[in-house]
Formats: structure tokens, C-alpha cells, sequence
């Protein structure tokens, strides 16, 4: 299979310098690359974050929400399994300052946009022989939420964890396909959590 991965959280610069982001360190993300590499599948790992990409993958790297759309859309065609591990920010910068902002004493006000949906957008255009797997990073009803992602963003299968799971080695995920129960699989280390994802997916 030809994986296609997306890690980390994306940049929406406000100046030069400055930007919004989120926690999201890509381990997770690098670990389901790895985990695929090792499981004889070609991968190409889409990525902003600035972890060393596991070695043989064909890597992309990518800064803002934008740049990973547009890597996405480029390489979405080509795969049979696309794995959003990526933390995309949602809101972006309506417009971007070409100098750096200098401090006053006046409040600033900064004006946001929505980004581009990359789930909903890969849901409407995949054909019937590939498989989209969404994350689902939820603090409270996790289940409901995450699969109500399931269902709308017409996914194949769902991941779902807690922000206890950001920029940690461990984390508790609880995965569902359409057609399946949810499968938990309780403080693991990612890597772990990486192969057995692959496992499932192989086996869907």
C-alpha cells in the first residue's frame, strides 16, 4: 500500500516572527510513518514538525495549514490510505504583516479566518478503493464527537484521544470504523499504539 501521512501542528504566521500554533509535536504522526515503513507499505509523510522524518520515506515539509492542503491534494491521488495525524490549525491570520509588529501599549486585534477543511475536502473526492483515517483530539464527550467526525467527514476510520496525548510518548486512543465497536488501547506508547493502527488498517 502507498500510505500518505500528514504530523505536527501548522504555523499561521501573524508577522515574520510570530505565528499560531498548537502543541502537537508529530510523534505520532513519525511513529504511524515508521510503523508502515516497517511493514513493507511505501509512505510519503507530509509533515510540520520538526522531528527528524524516519529514514526512507518520501518527506514533505510543510509550515501553515495552506502548504499542507496543497501537499495533500498534490500526493491525495496517488495514495491508497491517507492518515491525518496532522494538528491543522483551524483559523488562520485574514491578513499577515510583512514587518514585525512592534509592542505598544495599545491593544492589537487580530483578525482570523477558517482554514481549509483537509478531512472534509479528502472525504468528498476519495474514489472507492482508498481509506481516509481522521484524528479525533476531543476534552470532553469523545466518543460522540469523535464519531460524529466519523460519519460527516466520511471517513473510514477514526482515532480518537485526549490533550493529554500532546507532546507525550504515551497516549490512550480509542479507534472505530463504520462497521466496528470502538477499540481502546490504554496508555501505550506511541509507537506501539503506531504499528497497531497499521495492523487495523491492513486488516480493513
Amino acid at each position: 500500500m502507498h500510505f500518505l501521512i500528514t504530523a505536527g501542528g501548522t504555523r499561521e504566521y501573524i508577522d515574520p516572527v510570530r505565528f499560531i500554533s498548537n502543541g502537537s509535536s508529530g510523534k505520532m504522526g513519525c511513529a504511524l510513518a515508521r510503523a508502515a515503513m516497517k511493514a513493507g507499505h511505501k509512505v510519503t509523510l507530509i509533515s510540520a514538525s520538526d522531528l527528524q522524518p524516519p529514514v526512507g520515506v518520501d518527506f514533505v515539509g510543510v509550515e501553515s495549514a495552506a502548504e499542507m492542503f496543497t501537499a495533500v491534494n498534490k500526493f491525495f491521488p496517488k495514495c491508497d490510505c491517507l492518515i491525518m495525524a496532522a494538528a491543522v490549525s483551524d483559523y488562520t491570520p485574514v491578513e499577515k504583516s510583512k514587518v514585525k509588529i512592534k509592542k505598544s501599549k495599545d491593544e492589537l486585534t487580530i483578525k482570523l479566518k477558517p482554514t481549509v477543511d483537509i478531512l472534509t475536502w479528502a472525504g468528498k473526492h476519495k474514489k472507492n478503493d482508498q481509506r481516509i483515517i481522521g484524528f479525533a483530539l476531543e476534552d470532553k464527550d469523545l466518543r460522540t464527537r469523535a464519531e460524529k467526525k466519523l460519519e460527516s467527514k466520511n471517513l473510514d476510520m477514526i482515532i480518537a484521544n485526549s490533550p493529554d496525548a500532546i507532546g507525550d510518548d504515551k497516549s490512550t486512543v480509542q479507534i472505530k470504523t463504520p462497521e466496528s465497536d470502538w477499540l481502546e488501547i490504554k496508555s501505550a506508547d506511541k509507537t506501539d499504539i503506531a504499528g497497531k493502527i497499521i495492523r487495523q488498517i491492513e486488516k480493513y
